[in-house]
């Protein structure tokens, strides 16, 4: 709840002094408040009993294991399954879709509409799958991590200059939605139990940067996708 006083604080402001109305509908924004205020307690109480947990005991695990293949692997297959249950992900390409097809981009049809739509949830989950092997190659070599940063957002500005005009917007708004509730946990839990079972790694320099390239190659993919001959 204290948390979550600086929006009721906000939305009170504008909504009384300065669009000068009364609060509409005040039970079902005070019902509404309850169930956010629940929801958010029930998740972060679910972070530190489920998913940093097991995150965090996999990545051990597999490290102990002594197996980049399978380590890879898991990073791939966490990093597109997560990607793929994300509702804002979900949300951001049912709309770019909806656009599309208003654009004349596509036919406006539903089924052209979900297919758009399910296209792009699949290249930004290829793409957070190749990031999060891109993080863990990372964390395994000591490689830094500004220098891959740099120089993949030097890749993401070319791109732009050639991908379609109408996917820019679309393809810097996915390196964003994929960085939420479900991917988050997951990813960083990952980052830093693998750090911690990796001897002379910090897992405070070298455990955290994965959701910097959940964020990049999200991007790099979509344009590449609008760059496509399709």
């Amino acid at each position: 709840m204290r948390d979550l006083l600086p929006v009721i604080a906000v939305i009170a402001f504008f909504q009384l002094f300065v669009i000068g109305d009364p609060l509409p509908d005040l039970f079902g924004l005070i019902a509404g408040l309850a169930c956010v205020v629940v929801g958010l307690t029930l998740f972060v109480f679910g972070l530190e009993l489920g998913l940093f947990p097991i995150g965090e005991s996999m990545a051990h695990a597999l490290a102990r294991k002594g197996s980049l293949f399978w380590l890879i692997a898991f990073g791939f297959a966490l990093g597109a399954a997560t990607t793929l249950a994300e509702p804002t992900l979900i949300a951001v390409a049912s709309e770019a879709a909806s656009m599309a097809a208003v654009e004349g981009i596509i036919v406006d049809s539903d089924a052209a509409r979900a297919y758009y739509a399910l296209e792009l949830r699949l290249v930004v989950a290829l793409a957070v799958g190749c990031a999060i092997v891109l993080g863990v190659l990372r964390i395994i070599k000591g490689w830094p991590l500004h220098h891959l940063v740099i120089g993949g957002y030097v890749i993401v500005l070319a791109m732009t200059t050639w991908a379609p005009e109408e996917l820019v917007g679309v393809a810097y708004d996915m390196g964003g939605v994929t960085t939420s509730t479900i991917t988050v946990p997951l990813v960083t839990a990952l980052g830093v139990g693998l750090a911690m079972s990796i001897e002379d790694r910090n897992a405070v320099l070298d455990g955290f940067g994965l959701i910097a390239f959940a964020s990049l190659l999200p991007m790099m993919f979509v344009l590449g996708f609008g760059m496509l001959p399709i």
